[in-house]
């Protein structure tokens, strides 16, 4: 069994068949899928999402591109988000120093806001990074043993990967782990223990190698897995027990 730990099924992308996608996923043995959201309409797309569907699951949070649309008003409807019982996580929350979408200073007080908020609902967070690690190790720090969390879709080297796992975090992979030039991510995927890690797809973007150009979905996981197993001379059933049993402690699901 998989847990595709990060998905954007409620994207738009799968409105004509979602329901396929969501059938060739269990099909695939890809057991849940959480699915993440981004702003307060997609957050809310997730949660409706999981409720219809057994084995999907959303987390609610402001993306760094949107850090903007975070105020008092917005606070306040993550908070009421919160409450619902298939919210397993609080994100996708980070910084984004890449495109800028949303200014830096306003990025890093949007993040430091919403791991509070995580803290004080006792949820884990899901954190995006690009070209952001020093600053996101440094909040990140002063949340120690007050968070715990994922480094989702890790595209980092191993030194930021020692630091997050001592910081309470867990390492995600995705599809970019099976790209013929993402060594470094290779690299990292091959040394962590099986212990710090879980697999995504991050659909609809990023498939797999052997999918590149189509729009991923979750049923593509197990190649995912499957590329972490040849790195690490393991089979896939060692990769997915051990990511499953990993995603059930950091979310609470059985």
């Amino acid at each position: 069994m998989f847990v595709d730990t990060h998905a954007h099924l409620q994207w738009r992308s799968f409105d004509k068949d979602r329901t396929l996608v969501i059938k060739r996923a269990k099909k695939a043995d890809v057991a849940r899928i959480v699915n993440v959201g981004f702003d307060i309409d997609n957050c809310n797309k997730a949660i409706e999402l999981a409720k219809k569907n057994k084995g999907l699951y959303a987390t609610v949070g402001i993306h760094p591109h949107n850090a903007s649309q975070l105020n008092e008003k917005t606070l306040k409807e993550l908070k009421k988000l919160l409450k619902n019982p298939v919210v397993v996580a609080f994100g996708e929350i980070g910084l984004d120093y890449y495109r800028n979408l949303s200014p830096k200073e306003i990025q890093k007080q949007a993040f430091i806001n919403q791991l509070s908020l995580a803290s004080e609902y006792d949820l884990p967070v899901v954190i995006h990074n690009r070209d952001a690690a020093s600053d996101i190790l440094t909040i990140i720090s002063k949340f120690k043993n007050k968070i715990t969390g994922i480094m989702h879709c890790f595209s980092g080297d191993k030194d930021f990967a020692k630091k997050s796992i001592r910081l309470g975090f867990l390492i995600s992979f995705a599809g970019t782990v099976t790209y013929s030039k993402a060594q470094n991510i290779q690299e990292t995927a091959k040394w962590i223990n099986l212990e710090n890690m879980l697999i995504e797809t991050d659909c609809p973007w990023l498939a797999p190698q052997s999918m590149r150009g189509k729009r991923n979905e979750s049923s593509y996981l197990p190649s995912i897995a499957q590329k972490i197993a040849d790195l690490k001379q393991l089979t896939v059933k060692e990769v997915a027990d051990a990511t499953t049993e990993n995603a059930q402690k950091i979310f609470n699901i059985t």
